[in-house]
């Protein structure tokens, strides 16, 4: 069976508002998606939730998107290139600040939600992201979607790109996501998601929406960390994975 990095969005959490429990689903995975300030997180938070993954050996991704913490960065915004380049060079930044404090560094970037859908098909939006990771470090690679513009325009930049799939998370028959304002669009079965994330690993094909077949190829498997009951999927997917055989390892 494959190596494979199992990662989830984490330091989601700002002020009063609590999401998750970040401790516990990094005790499951191998790297961290650690939310940037935009669509969640605050300077505190993402220090903690660095600091955390530091002290369990768990690799650290930055995860920038769209400035919408009302909408938790779940809603497109049809920004200016320019100024999505900017604010991408600004949320890397921060966490590379935030994390050098903890004792760590920042290692690959994950866009989140809408941005990560939006330059998944959106060719502009995705060479303003590309250039921002350029431009801030050429080195860091950048998780996507297979197929994807955000992969065609990294790879362009010069950029490493690292396939992703989900766990818990529907497909349609292309290999895109369902949308979150369609139904069963997330998956909350714990037998499902572990078995959606067992075939993943070994490259077989998963049930799309519609019942069709397709094969979504990947060296990174991500399971939300905001989801409920997501410790408990977390934890059922890496005991699922380990016992078949499967190496969980980080890409980066």
């Amino acid at each position: 069976m494959a190596t494979i990095d199992l990662n989830s969005d984490v330091g989601e959490s700002f002020g009063n508002w609590s999401f998750g429990d970040d401790e516990a689903i990094i005790a499951s995975v191998s790297s961290v998606n650690v939310a940037c300030g935009f669509h969640a997180g605050d300077p505190r938070t993402g220090r903690k939730t660095c600091a955390a993954a530091a002290r369990a050996g768990v690799t650290v991704g930055a995860h920038p998107g769209y400035r919408d913490l009302a909408g938790f960065g779940r809603r497109f915004i049809d920004v200016d290139p320019a100024e999505l380049t900017d604010e991408v060079i600004y949320q890397l930044g921060a966490l590379q600040a935030l994390a050098r404090a903890a004792g760590t560094q920042v290692r690959y970037v994950k866009p989140h939600g809408a941005l990560y859908n939006t330059i998944a098909r959106n060719a502009v939006q995705a060479r303003a992201v590309a250039e921002a990771v350029a431009a801030v470090d050429p080195g860091l690679p950048l998780l996507v979607l297979p197929e994807s513009e955000i992969q065609r325009a990294a790879e362009a930049a010069g950029l490493r790109t690292v396939a992703e799939a989900f766990a818990d998370r529907a497909y349609n028959p292309d290999g895109s996501l369902v949308s979150r304002t369609q139904p069963g669009a997330v998956l909350h079965d714990v037998e499902a998601v572990t078995a959606q994330a067992l075939r993943i690993a070994a490259g077989e094909p998963i049930r799309a929406i519609d019942g069709s077949l397709v094969t979504v190829r990947a060296r990174s498997i991500c399971l939300h960390g905001d989801t409920p009951g997501a410790v408990t999927m977390a934890a059922a997917v890496r005991e699922a994975l380990t016992g078949a055989g499967v190496t969980i390892e980080s890409f980066a």
